[in-house]
């Protein structure tokens, strides 16, 4: 069964940090692309973050030089690291993944995408 899981949101004043992780199964995770997007209330989905299946990352102008998208293969398992956080930051996190997907393409059609985990809650106290 092709699974994702999202843990490691929770309740952070701003400036703090968290560490999301997106951890993988019953899939070749080495072929894939691996995106983080996030929902807030009454907002549409958005792109944040998303490690191609060359290594290559990307990142939403949002959350330039404050998040960090990193991935452990071993553990098919892709992080990301979020310091500086903002109250703007709040939202659900879900990570999508797609074989060997083009990540400026995910974030623009992320409707398309079939393979998503529950999501996990992020809030930034002010």
């Amino acid at each position: 069964e092709v699974q994702l899981v999202e843990s490691g949101g929770g309740l952070v004043q701003a400036g703090g940090s968290l560490r999301l992780s997106c951890r993988a199964s019953g899939f070749t995770f080495d072929d894939y692309a691996i995106g983080w997007f996030r929902q807030a209330p009454g907002q549409e989905r958005e792109g944040v973050s998303c490690i191609d299946s060359s290594g290559g990352t990307y990142y939403a102008d949002s959350v330039k030089d404050r998040f960090t998208i990193s991935i452990d293969n071993a553990k098919k398992t892709v992080y990301l690291q979020m310091i500086g956080l903002k109250p703007e930051d709040t939202a659900l996190y879900y990570c999508a993944a797609e074989f060997f997907g083009d990540c400026t393409a995910m974030f623009v059609h992320y409707r398309s995408l079939e393979v998503w985990g529950q999501g996990t809650l992020v809030t930034v106290s002010s």
